[in-house]
């Protein structure tokens, strides 16, 4: 944008692509998806490639011991487990309720509620094992306390020592 001396609200304006939503992007705080870069880009001169490659994401400690726990919890997700780990997760989803303040928590609480309420095994795998910053979030103020055998929990704990 600096190259071109393109604003956010010119870019909105030329791509279709609403400003609030260019400037979460640049902040970090939303992913855009490809054909939105791409309006955005071609609006600059630019046209977008994407390249497709494994990348080891840039977590924290906590980042990673969250995501290797839930990991392991999506392991043992069926719907058979999700049905016997249900009354833990609505008390847990229902003390967190009471606890919790301020956006995004309020918001993942919701989308935690609506993933259990349907029952969505892929979006629930998605969220336990996802890197993208949204799964990270939702893990965050995750439900899912007190499913895992203590032994299972205390041999991931040591793996990331």
């Amino acid at each position: 944008m600096s190259e071109t001396a393109t604003t956010q609200s010119e870019l909105a304006r030329l791509s279709g692509v609403h400003q609030p939503s260019i400037s979460q992007f640049l902040s970090g705080k939303v992913d855009l998806s490809d054909d939105q870069l791409d309006r955005l880009v071609s609006c600059m001169g630019y046209r977008l490639e994407v390249v497709r490659r494994t990348v080891v994401p840039e977590l924290t400690r906590s980042e990673w011991r969250s995501w290797k726990l839930h990991r392991q919890l999506s392991r043992r997700l069926t719907r058979s487990t999700l049905a016997q780990w249900r009354p833990t997760i609505v008390a847990n989803l229902d003390r967190l309720t009471l606890g919790v303040r301020g956006q995004p928590h309020i918001r993942n609480l919701d989308r935690w509620k609506t993933l259990l309420d349907h029952g969505d095994l892929s979006g629930l795998h998605r969220v336990l094992t996802g890197l993208d910053r949204d799964s990270i979030e939702m893990r965050e103020v995750t439900p899912m306390s007190g499913l895992l055998p203590e032994a299972e929990r205390i041999q991931v704990l040591q793996e990331i020592s």
